[in-house]
């Protein structure tokens, strides 16, 4: 029966942390019980040692007391399980001899299925199926509601998965965009772009590819004023010229 319920949830870090029992999601309460909860998720199906949890929980400043701590934030986290399944969690969240581990389907995991879309979207891509290879990134981009780990405050453990996990998310964005750009898709490209320039303003990629659009577009003088953008940007914030790349042919 715990078997079968527990293969309804699904576990969200793509955004805010969160559990959904079927079509109803739940929030877990408590900072350090959503600490707790995201190294399980983003570790899922290994052992967690307990000096990872302490190091996440309290990196350099540990109390005295961190371990009977980390028993009672497991045990607050068991209990809402429970609410959550309808049903004791012991098996779901399991006790080892040196750590934590949450036994779940990776594809329960909305980061796992992210990462299997991605995947697929370089494979089709190398392939040249560009459609399928849209779909494929499309919807593995969709998963996501915000930053990652939007909820937690994370410590130096959970920071590097994060941070790994909004690499993924531009990559994403590339193999799309490139794509989209060898449908010929340029024009509609271009409001997307200019989105994706100014939240990584150092992707010089995002920028390239948004002068190559302008300037398959038809809109050379935009293209002009965006080369420049970016030669301006990079120059006065890291005292460099833009990379060869498309962007230059917008000068011939």
């Amino acid at each position: 029966m715990l078997a079968a319920v527990a293969g309804q949830i699904s576990f969200s870090v793509l955004g805010a942390l969160g559990v959904s029992a079927g079509t109803t999601p739940h929030t877990l309460r408590g900072p350090m019980v959503n600490k707790v909860m995201a190294l399980l998720l983003l570790r899922a199906g290994r052992v967690v040692e307990t000096d990872t949890f302490v190091d996440e929980l309290w990196e350099e400043r540990p109390p005295r007391w961190a371990l009977s701590t980390l028993r009672t934030h497991v045990y607050h986290l068991r209990r809402q399980l429970d609410e959550v399944l309808g049903a004791p969690s012991q098996r779901l969240l399991r006790t080892g001899r040196s750590g934590y581990l949450l036994d779940i389907d990776p594809e329960q995991l909305d980061a796992t299925r992210f990462t299997r879309l991605l995947r697929e979207g370089e494979r089709l891509l190398a392939a040249d199926r560009v459609d399928e290879a849209v779909a494929a990134c499309g919807a593995g981009l969709a998963l996501w509601r915000g930053r990652a780990l939007a909820t937690v405050r994370p410590g130096r453990v959970l920071a590097g998965h994060a941070q790994y996990l909004e690499e993924l998310r531009v990559r994403a964005h590339q193999v799309r965009v490139e794509a989209e750009m060898r449908r010929g898709r340029h024009t509609h490209l271009v409001p997307e772009l200019r989105d994706l320039v100014a939240a990584h303003p150092f992707n010089e990629w995002f920028h390239h590819s948004l002068i190559e659009s302008l300037r398959e577009s038809g809109r050379r003088g935009e293209a002009l004023s965006a080369f420049e953008e970016l030669r301006t940007m990079l120059r006065d914030e890291l005292g460099l010229e833009p990379a060869d790349g498309p962007a230059w042919s917008v000068l011939a």
